[in-house]
C-alpha cells in the first residue's frame, strides 16, 4: 500500500469518525458531546434513552447499508463496465422490495432470516430479469440497453408492490414507512442482516479482486491472463445483488448511493487496483450516508425529509453528467 492510499484511508476513517459523531449529536433536538458521552457510558435519563436506543442504531444502519450499497453499485458497473449501473436504477432494489412485501402480506414471514432469504431471492431474481431483457434485446453491451432494462423491471416491481399494498390494507400500514427508505426508527437487530450481507461481499469482492482487474480491460484481454470472464461477471453480479438484498431488508430501498459512492471513490484514487478501490468505495458509501441522513433531519426541521429525496440532490446531477459523457464519447 503506497503513501497516497495510506493517507486517503486515514482521512476516510477520520471523515467516517467525524460523520458518525455528528449524526449522534444532530436531530430534532442538538446535543452536547457531554451528553453524549455519559449516554454511552451507561446513562438512563430520557437523553441517553433516546442516543442509545435511537441515534446510535440509525447511525450504525446507515453506514452499514451506505458501505453496502457503494460498493454494490462498484461491483455493477465493473461487470457490466456500465457506469450507470447501481442497485436502484438496475432494478435490484425494487426486486428485493418486492420479495419481502409479498412474503410478509402473503407468506406470513416474519422472522430476520425470512426477510433477508426473500430479499436475497428478490434481487438475484431482478438482476436476472434486467440483464435476461438486455440480452434478448441483442444489445446487452451498451449501457443505454441496461440501464433502460434496470428501469423498466424497476417501475414494473414497484408498480406491483403497489398493488400488493392496495390490496392488503395491513400490510400497507406495516410496510409503507419502511418502503420509503431511510435510517430513521430501525432496531439495531436489523443489522444482522445488513452486516453479514456487507461481510460476504466484501470478502468475495477482495477474492474476485485480481479477476476483476482484468475484467476492467475488455473480455479477450481478461481470457488471456487466464480469467474466466462469464463466471467473474456472474459472481460479481451476484456478489452485488446480495449487498444489495442485505440493505434492503434492512433499510428499505435507497437509491443513487450506490450511484455516487463509486463515481467519488475513482475521483478521489484515479486508476487504482479493485483491491483498494473497494475500500475507498465502502467508507465513501459510509460516509454519504451519514451525511445525507443528516441532513434529512436538518433540512425540514422539526419534520424530516426523505432520504431518497436528499440523495437524489447528489445524485441526479451525477447521473445526468454520466449519460453527457457517455453522448459526447459517442459523438
Amino acid at each position: 500500500m503506497n503513501l497516497h492510499v495510506s493517507r486517503l484511508y486515514l482521512l476516510l476513517l477520520f471523515g467516517l469518525g467525524l460523520a458518525a459523531a455528528a449524526s449522534l449529536h444532530m436531530g430534532l433536538r442538538i446535543y452536547d458531546p457531554a451528553t453524549v458521552l455519559a449516554a454511552l457510558r451507561g446513562g438512563t435519563d430520557s437523553d441517553a434513552l433516546i442516543i442509545v436506543s435511537l441515534r446510535v442504531p440509525r447511525t450504525l444502519v446507515a453506514a452499514v447499508a451506505g458501505a453496502a450499497l457503494g460498493l454494490s453499485g462498484l461491483l455493477m458497473q465493473v461487470a457490466t463496465r456500465n457506469p450507470l449501473a447501481e442497485p436502484g436504477l438496475m432494478g435490484i432494489n425494487a426486486g428485493a422490495a418486492f420479495a419481502v412485501t409479498f412474503g410478509i402480506a402473503h407468506l406470513g414471514a416474519a422472522s430476520l432470516l425470512e426477510l433477508g432469504a426473500l430479499a436475497a431471492f428478490g434481487a438475484l431474481a431482478a438482476t436476472i430479469a434486467v440483464f435476461g431483457i438486455a440480452i434478448a434485446a441483442g444489445d446487452a453491451a451498451r449501457p443505454a440497453t441496461t440501464l433502460l432494462a434496470g428501469v423498466t423491471v424497476a417501475g414494473m416491481l414497484a408498480s406491483l408492490t403497489q398493488l400488493l399494498l392496495l390490496i392488503d390494507e395491513t400490510a400497507l400500514e406495516t410496510l409503507l414507512f419502511w418502503l420509503s427508505g431511510g435510517f430513521a426508527d430501525r432496531g439495531s437487530d436489523l443489522l444482522r442482516l445488513g452486516v453479514p450481507s456487507l461481510l460476504a461481499g466484501f470478502l468475495g469482492t477482495m477474492l474476485l479482486a485480481p479477476a476483476l482487474d482484468a475484467l476492467r480491460l475488455d473480455d479477450d484481454s481478461a481470457r488471456s491472463l487466464g480469467v474466466r470472464v462469464s463466471t467473474v461477471r456472474l459472481a460479481a453480479l451476484a456478489l452485488g445483488a446480495l449487498l444489495a438484498a442485505g440493505t434492503v431488508a434492512m433499510a428499505g430501498p435507497v437509491v443513487f448511493l450506490g450511484l455516487v459512492a463509486p463515481h467519488i471513490a475513482r475521483w478521489l484514487q484515479p486508476k487504482p487496483a479493485m483491491a483498494t478501490l473497494a475500500i475507498t468505495t465502502c467508507l465513501v458509501g459510509a460516509i454519504v450516508a451519514l451525511a445525507a441522513d443528516i441532513v434529512a433531519r436538518l433540512i425540514v426541521a422539526p419534520g424530516e425529509a426523505p432520504i431518497g429525496a436528499v440523495l437524489a440532490l447528489v445524485g441526479v446531477p451525477t447521473l445526468i453528467a454520466l449519460l453527457r459523457q457517455r453522448r459526447e464519447a459517442v459523438l
